[in-house]
């Protein structure tokens, strides 16, 4: 189907009637088929996606569904295509839109919230009220792409324009698909209070949100910054990214080190990136008398918490989904500007036909991989075309 008429092309940038796409049937399975290239609709735009990376929320959603939800359930045997942390180019706009120009490069968020509920309207758009609810005989405006609606794991995506940052020239593809993982550790630190310059902070678990967590918070102006995990590689890794300090768990506790290192007196943010089955007890036990403490990860099962300690001790706790409070662009600025070397957590990359591989890689670790991208080769060939 070719695009509408109210919808704005350029011969530059040629779009086709159909693409590859990735779709998930059974979980696990997912099988390379052709799909209609979406259309844009009002304050939407078609990205040309040019390369995505794999994030350990994809990995989950192929093979358990939760947290996407399609159609009011989980996502297999859908017609769902997963995938969710991409960069492109713009290369259609829906009736309407002048904020971005065909042949833009951007990177893309994952939520567009539904504008209308309270937490909305508060900028909280990732904790939309109307999550999920854009399917059927119910359209309350809201996409999170990936999640709820088809994600970045093909050729063409179709995306809010609420959802859409600019990206320098000077940041390759495979960087740009590392700004909304950058943006979720600033939304961390945003909602700690934001203003950590001259402050203590441990982020705990070396993944690539803690890992780049580590670098938003130095970029910050955060002193001292400790990262705690147990891999020494990828905590030299966090050294180069900006921490001061690093903490090997498997060879000493790592209370007993923040509390070392901050001459007894604890850290005043901690940012718990890791998902073990104590961490959230640790963290507080790293943390002065009302500090704050942020849970990034989603543990695999139920954790017991010592909520006692938290109220002896006057901690608050904040939870965060994603990167809200338009965090993502805050993030790209620091990537602008050089403040840390974001690339410096991408390890692996591998054409679009060859996902399974790449989902593998990023699932077993394989040769150490911490973020693995995806490139389209259609992508490629247009960009040589047209230079």
């Amino acid at each position: 189907m070719a695009m509408p008429q109210d919808v704005k092309t350029h011969p530059d940038f040629p779009v086709p009637e159909t693409m590859k796409a990735w779709v998930l049937g059974e979980p696990g399975e997912l099988d390379l088929v052709d799909k209609p290239v979406p259309a844009p609709s009002k304050a939407e735009v078609l990205v040309r996606i040019d390369a995505v990376a794999i994030c350990a929320t994809d990995l989950e959603i192929i093979h358990h569904g939760p947290p996407a939800q399609i159609e009011g359930g989980l996502p297999f045997n859908k017609n769902f295509t997963p995938g969710h942390e991409y960069m492109g180019t713009v290369v259609a706009l829906g009736p309407g839109v002048d904020e971005y120009a065909i042949g833009d490069r951007v990177t893309v968020e994952i939520h567009a919230g539904c504008g209308q509920c309270k937490r909305c309207r508060e900028g909280m758009y990732t904790s939309c009220h109307n999550y999920g609810k854009n399917y059927g005989e119910v359209d309350k405006g809201h996409r999170a792409n990936g999640f709820t609606t088809d994600g970045g794991f093909c050729e063409y995506q179709v995306n809010n324009i609420n959802t859409l940052v600019h990206v320098a020239d000077t940041m390759s593809d495979e960087e740009a698909t590392l700004v909304v993982t950058a943006g979720t550790a600033m939304y961390g630190l945003t909602e700690l209070g934001g203003l950590v310059a001259g402050e203590s902070v441990v982020v705990s678990g070396p993944g690539p949100i803690g890992l780049l967590g580590a670098a938003v918070a130095k970029a910050l102006g955060a002193h001292p910054v400790i990262l705690t995990g147990t891999r020494d590689n990828r905590l030299e890794i966090g050294k180069r990214l900006g921490a001061d300090h690093v903490v090997n768990v498997r060879k000493e506790d790592p209370v007993e080190a923040v509390r070392r290192l901050t001459d007894g007196q604890g850290v005043d943010y901690v940012v718990e990136c890791s998902g073990a089955p104590n961490a959230v007890n640790e963290a507080a036990r790293m943390l002065n008398r009302g500090g704050k403490l942020c849970l990034a990860a989603f543990p695999s099962d139920a954790v017991p918490v010592d909520v006692a300690y938290l109220v002896r001790n006057n901690i608050y706790v904040f939870g965060i989904r994603g990167e809200g409070k338009s965090a993502t662009h805050r993030a790209e600025a620091f990537m602008r500007q050089k403040r840390f070397d974001a690339s410096l957590i991408h390890t692996h990359t591998f054409q679009m036909e060859d996902l399974k591989e790449a989902l593998r890689y990023a699932k077993d670790r394989v040769d150490d991989a911490i973020k693995v991208v995806v490139r389209n080769r259609s992508a490629e060939s247009q960009r040589v075309a047209a230079e």
